[in-house]
């Protein structure tokens, strides 16, 4: 797998539950990206916690609650990254209200 994607790469299509990132690696079907993203999710949360320097940002977890409210992971990271840009430091309710602004308008 970690030839197809970095180690960061794997981490954000599993915490944002993009099967379909994961499917682009060569022996990766969709059964087995979509089974990847259910058993990892939260074993990747769960050692981002537990890493020194790699707690999960707000934006992590706001990509994670738009793509909760039905938006596509992609659009969610897109939207995320915009919105960060603008105000790095956000607060997660900052990041969320900008992201959702930016989202809105598409």
């Amino acid at each position: 797998m970690l030839s197809g994607l970095t180690v960061d790469e794997l981490y954000h299509a599993v915490a944002a539950e993009d099967a379909a990132r994961l499917n682009k690696i060569p022996g990766i079907g969709r059964k087995t990206a979509e089974r990847m993203v259910l058993e990892l999710r939260d074993k990747m949360r769960e050692l981002a916690a537990e890493l020194p320097g790699r707690a999960a940002p707000a934006s992590e977890e706001v990509v994670s609650a738009l793509v909760n409210l039905g938006y596509k992971p992609t659009q969610a990271e897109r939207a995320v990254a915009e919105a960060r840009r603008d105000r790095p430091e956000a607060p997660f309710q900052d990041l969320l209200r900008a992201s959702l602004n930016r989202l809105s308008r598409l």
